[in-house]
């Protein structure tokens, strides 16, 4: 018998979990639906652990919002009985302030935490959203501990990632010298 590798799940909001709101004519922050992108994947030998820790777009999120994703996934990475790593699904306008929170407060954490996000929400036809949560819950099984970007087809890891808005995607800025 195999043991599953437990992944915990920490949901913050954003564009990837944005639904239609038929009342104002608008996307917005209401309801997870990661559970349901959750059921369509087939996650053999993956015990989900997850957590629900607000849902909120990111530009809305403040520096203690941040601070508290930070030391969720912080906390998660070092729980006892441990995790095999931390997924982190966060709006990608300001992703990139959480994830290099992770780096202030912990250097590198005790296992993977790998964010992600979506640049079009799940419920829309032509998304991105599927396929960057399932290459984060592959790929925080296969990094190093550390702190990354997993999404279009790249893992980057911080610091020094960021979204690149003309391009619709993340980079990772070059080293200092």
């Amino acid at each position: 018998m195999t043991t599953k590798r437990r992944i915990a799940l920490i949901s913050t909001g954003g564009t990837i979990e944005k639904t239609y709101d038929e009342l104002s004519g608008v996307l917005a922050n209401q309801i997870s639906v990661l559970d349901v992108m959750l059921a369509s994947l087939e996650l053999r030998g993956v015990e989900i652990q997850r957590i629900q820790l607000m849902n909120k777009d990111s530009l809305d999120m403040t520096p203690d919002d941040h601070t508290l994703i930070a030391e969720t996934a912080i906390r998660m990475a070092r729980a006892a009985g441990g995790v095999g790593g931390v997924v982190v699904v966060h709006g990608t306008d300001r992703l990139s302030v959480s994830g290099e929170r992770v780096v202030e407060l912990a250097g590198t954490p005790a296992t993977p935490i790998v964010f992600t996000g979506a640049i079009r929400p799940y419920e829309l036809r032509s998304t991105d959203a599927l396929q960057n949560l399932t290459e984060a819950l592959l790929a925080v099984q296969l990094v190093p501990p550390g702190v990354y970007l997993a999404m279009h087809n790249q893992v980057l890891q911080f610091p020094g990632v960021r979204k690149d808005r003309e391009r619709g995607t993340f980079v990772k800025d070059p080293a200092p010298p």
